[in-house]
């Protein structure tokens, strides 16, 4: 068999370069063997401010259903004079937590009518009994609730 055929010659080409190369100078970035590194332990803070949900698995709940609270809503609205002399009627939105004993707090007005009616229905929400509060992976929760309360003259 013949010979294989010699490999081929890499020819060097030599460029001219103007350009000057500035030296940087580079660190020592050897690690000595007896440098010991400390490692600090964060302490974990504990999370004061609970969480505040707006949909759970299980929502809060009136005593006795939304029937009993449909029913508490008109024993207990008094219609302000001001809104029935000027003839304001409407739904007046009403946001509310239901804390993880059941409470109703920080009662505020989402949407008003004004006439008193605003004021009427931040005095009921706060005055309403404990509520079965709702749950999360079967722990009681602070659940955020809006309710719609209607004024309407007859």
């Amino acid at each position: 068999p013949p010979p294989p055929p010699p490999a081929p010659t890499t020819v060097l080409e030599i460029v001219e370069d103007d350009e000057d190369i500035e030296e940087v100078e580079i660190e020592d970035t050897e690690v000595e063997e007896d440098f010991e590194v400390e490692i600090i332990e964060e302490p974990e803070e504990e999370v004061v401010e609970e969480q505040i949900f707006t949909i759970v698995e299980e929502m809060p709940s009136f005593p006795g259903g939304e029937e009993e609270l449909f029913k508490y809503l008109g024993k207990s609205i008094k219609y302000p004079q001001m809104a029935a002399d000027a003839g304001i009627s409407g739904v007046v939105y009403v946001t509310f937590v239901v804390d993880k004993d059941g409470k109703v707090k920080d009662a505020k007005v989402l949407r008003g009518i004004g006439g008193g009616c605003d004021e009427e229905a931040i005095r009921v929400v706060k005055a309403m009994p404990p509520w079965k509060p709702g749950k999360q992976r079967g722990k009681a929760v602070k659940v955020q609730y809006n309710l719609p309360i209607r004024f309407t003259l007859k």
